[in-house]
């Protein structure tokens, strides 16, 4: 288990390397969901998503000899462009393994960046190869089993415990589980009486089956949110939610779509449906501990496109 030193000590590493991101009340979102809405915008991080940060503490932890060997990663989208760009940054040679599934855009953004992507038929094949790649020699920068990476990813509680006013429920999306893990670790150190709740898409539910069965699990793989798509979370994620989350809660793909319709009209920001999956998730946590709530969003990401938006609007009836 990771703890709030290890966050800060993450915090301190990576201060000069990205960005400390807006936390805000949202009007809009307030009055959508008639209680008071605190967000915190992750999406203008560097490379579009949180993953930047746990990327940059590895990266920086890594030795002469490590950085020698070039690094590789495993991503449905966001952790490969994130390491692709902050590698580069960095000067450090990275390889990505990625789905055919994944965003065009996000493929695009990695290759410009200069890593070498590598695409598989699924996510368990890139899984796989990434493993494989590992064993050749490359240095693995996991997307959320490494409590390097979580104590990174835990800099977005750190900021928002330290920026925002009074809350008593937090949202956050989960998909191997590395960004609530580190963000679970933060607000229960520095606000213990904030309840936590994840939000997976169904099809992507690892860290649900995970509770479920006592310990993570594989699990199939069908949503259309890829950057939530993890095969299985660790044994290190599943112990934190396990330990500091209130309830993981579970949405269909089409409420995560419509979720990011809602964030563009409401709150005014351009999300993926990663992040989209948290306002049908916060309806349930109303539903849950009625009035009185103060909700936090952690907003993780915005690296989707008009046309993929258009698309899933599209298939599930929502335009």
């Amino acid at each position: 288990m990771i703890d709030i030193a290890d966050i800060e000590t993450a915090a301190e590493r990576i201060a000069k390397h990205v960005v400390h991101t807006p936390t805000v009340p949202s009007p809009g979102l307030s009055a959508l969901l008639g209680v008071p809405v605190t967000t915190k915008l992750e999406l203008l991080q560097r490379t579009g998503s949180f993953k930047a940060r746990g990327a940059t503490a590895k990266l920086l932890s890594l030795s002469e000899a490590e950085r020698a060997a070039g690094v590789v990663a495993v991503s449905g989208g966001n952790h490969g462009i994130a390491l692709a760009v902050m590698a580069a940054a960095l000067d450090v040679k990275a390889t990505v393994v990625m789905p055919r599934t994944a965003p065009t855009r996000s493929v695009a953004i990695a290759r410009d960046a200069g890593a070498s992507v590598r695409l598989t038929d699924g996510m368990d094949s890139a899984f796989e190869l990434m493993d494989r790649l590992r064993n050749e020699g490359l240095t693995l920068v996991h997307p959320f089993d490494d409590p390097v990476v979580v104590a990174g990813q835990g800099t977005v509680g750190l900021e928002f415990a330290t920026d925002a006013g009074e809350l008593t429920d937090v949202l956050v999306s989960i998909g191997g589980g590395g960004l609530i893990a580190g963000v679970a670790a933060a607000l229960r150190a520095l606000r213990p009486g904030v309840r936590i709740w994840g939000v997976e898409t169904e099809g992507a539910q690892a860290m649900s089956e995970a509770l479920a069965a006592g310990g993570p699990v594989p699990v199939a793989l069908s949503s259309i949110v890829t950057t939530l798509s993890a095969p299985s979370v660790s044994q290190l994620t599943y112990d934190h939610v396990r330990a500091l989350v209130t309830e993981v809660l579970v949405v269909p793909d089409r409420e995560a779509v419509r979720g990011c319709l809602d964030l563009a009209e409401h709150a005014k920001v351009w999300a993926e449906p990663a992040a989209g999956c948290l306002l049908p998730a916060a309806r349930q946590v109303l539903d849950r501990v009625g009035e009185g709530a103060r909700l936090g969003l952690v907003v993780c990401g915005g690296n989707t496109s008009p046309g993929d938006v258009k698309k899933w609007s599209e298939q599930f009836g929502l335009c």
